[in-house]
């Protein structure tokens, strides 16, 4: 049993996944009340996710809105991942808004200071904001919350991962998504998978970059 459940007065509940998912019969995850989907897109200046493409379709197809993230490296300049990024997952209509995947696990260890760090995803997320017309999502975990982006994060909704417990609705700066479990089972993908819920009150429109 899971730790962590969405309340009665939550939003729509997705997903978010990536070729770690494998195959994903896409309609069947649609009638199984998945109302969202996040896809791995890219990772630091030169990795893409070799599903990506296929998920994106796939979830279109299915009726299911998607996004695309990006995991952010520590260890390369912003901008050109920026650039890797919007290579492939430039501007779309109806897409939701795009996301940077800012964590400490998984990532390089290599980086000089903090204060680089924030100059470098400063860098990524401008870079993104002007493409997409819209602010990146900042998805983050509670220790990259408050070594990397507390007091940085004006205007930028928060996706939150905590699968221990729930977060208060004004933490993290008031927080819009919130990945509440990363052991999830969905009909249609074989094994686990991330699972995430909307803050209570809001709507996919507030996921939806501008048209």
């Amino acid at each position: 049993m899971q730790p962590n459940q969405p309340a009665a007065g939550d939003g729509p509940r997705g997903i978010d996944a990536s070729h770690h998912q494998g195959r994903i019969d896409w309609p069947a995850v649609a009638r199984a009340g998945v109302r969202f989907a996040y896809l791995k897109a890219t990772e630091g200046r030169d990795f893409v996710d070799p599903r990506f493409r296929e998920n994106w379709r796939g979830a279109e197809a299915a009726g299911i809105a998607r996004g695309a993230y990006h995991f952010f490296t520590f260890c390369s300049p912003g901008r050109a991942q920026a650039e890797h990024f919007l290579a492939e997952a430039p501007p779309a209509r109806g897409a939701l808004l795009p996301v940077a995947d800012v964590e400490f696990v998984g990532n390089c260890t290599a980086w000089t200071s903090l204060d680089a760090v924030r100059a470098e995803l400063r860098a990524f997320v401008d870079a993104v904001e002007v493409e997409w017309r819209a602010k990146p999502i900042l998805y983050v975990t509670p220790e990259a919350y408050e070594r990397v982006l507390a007091g940085q994060a004006a205007g930028h909704p928060i996706w939150v991962r905590d699968v221990l417990r729930r977060p208060a609705p004004d933490e993290f700066g008031g927080w819009l998504l919130w990945q509440y479990s990363e052991t999830g089972r969905v009909p249609g993908i074989a094994g686990p998978v991330d699972l995430d819920v909307l803050r209570p009150g809001a709507r996919l429109d507030d996921l939806t970059a501008p048209p």
